[in-house]
């Protein structure tokens, strides 16, 4: 499997990064990372078509809201928090506050 293309952090862009999150499927799977230190592809997907969640997540590495990295055949996923916050101080914090996922 080829690795996957991460943006550090101080290219994020918000336009982006609200874009990402402006998708409920999208807005879910941030939630959902923000409750676990690391999910599977597969135990995100909600049963939707592999296709379709291979672009969710595209979305979310490209604003920089999530690292996938490949373990053997599955790709583990976690939520940029520290990251995030560098570049957008409570932002991040803030948006999970208001949609119900916990922040910490």
């Amino acid at each position: 499997m080829r690795p996957h293309k991460h943006p550090p952090a101080s290219e994020f862009v918000l336009e982006r990064v609200l874009y990402a999150l402006s998708d409920t499927i999208r807005l879910g799977i941030v939630q959902h990372l923000a409750r676990v230190d690391a999910a599977a592809c597969g135990d995100l997907d909600g049963g939707r078509p592999k296709s379709t969640v291979s672009h969710h997540f595209k979305v979310l590495r490209e604003a920089g809201l999530v690292w996938t990295e490949n373990t053997g055949t599955t790709h583990m996923n976690r939520l940029r928090r520290a990251d995030m916050d560098s570049r957008f101080p409570g932002l991040l914090a803030a948006i999970l506050r208001q949609s119900g996922a916990s922040d910490s």
